[in-house]
């Protein structure tokens, strides 16, 4: 294997990991604050506190490797700022949408459940599915506007705080990412969507990060790297 290639395969490992984490903490705290109370906006506290923590952790661990964006959504914003490859920003996707599953399925397990547990869910509605492209636009505005001011440092904190606080702005609760998206049908839990959710969410996804280019470039400008 080339020098090259190991470098690619250490990335998307590192990817894959950190997505899988991600997933395990997002959903075994939803499950852990079902089980701890019944209050619904405390079981939401809950799991947006363990998701921002986790997130905190898992950029500063894994940004050195492979960058550790953790959702597909930011390397289409990249191709699009010419700061990321299409083939890259594909392979990158495919490593984070199955370390998801695989997290998800570790969460379950770790609960007692079965390992394939698919939601019942549903998340719908005109006012869900525009969160979901409002909050995909705030998330890469914070990676960019951070990145481009120079404070990459900061990007750790500047999502966990957008993603911990837009679990409770957005009707949504703001998954804001493919990956994480399709990897949480497969829990049947208090952070679930159900798998005939997942379509819209994504494409809601995805229309966010268009409008995003859009407005990184405009605002911030073209990227100097």
């Amino acid at each position: 294997m080339s020098a090259a290639n190991v470098v690619m395969s250490r990335k998307l490992l590192a990817e894959a990991i950190g997505t899988g984490l991600l997933i395990v903490a997002v959903i075994g705290s939803g499950i852990m604050a079902e089980r701890l109370t019944d209050i619904v906006a405390l079981q939401l506290l809950c799991n947006a506190i363990a998701t921002g923590g986790a997130l905190v952790a898992l950029i500063l661990i894994f940004a050195p490797v492979s960058g550790a964006s953790f959702n597909p959504v930011v390397g289409i914003v990249g191709v699009f700022t010419g700061e990321a490859t299409m083939r890259d920003t594909a392979l990158y996707a495919v490593a984070q949408t199955v370390g998801g599953c695989i997290g998800a399925i570790t969460a379950n397990l770790m609960f007692d459940l079965d390992a394939i547990n698919i939601s019942q869910k549903v998340r719908s509605g005109s006012g869900i599915l525009f969160s979901e492209v409002v909050a995909t636009i705030g998330l890469l505005v914070v990676i960019y506007g951070t990145i481009r001011a120079q404070r990459a440092n900061l990007v750790p904190f500047t999502v966990a705080a957008w993603i911990t606080g837009a679990y409770f702005f957005t009707s949504s609760t703001s998954l804001a990412n493919p990956a994480v998206t399709i990897a949480r049908s497969l829990s049947n839990t208090f952070a679930g969507i159900a798998p005939e959710s997942v379509p819209m969410f994504v494409l809601m996804q995805l229309i966010g990060a268009m409008m995003a280019v859009a407005i990184i470039k405009f605002v911030f400008g073209e990227s100097q790297s």
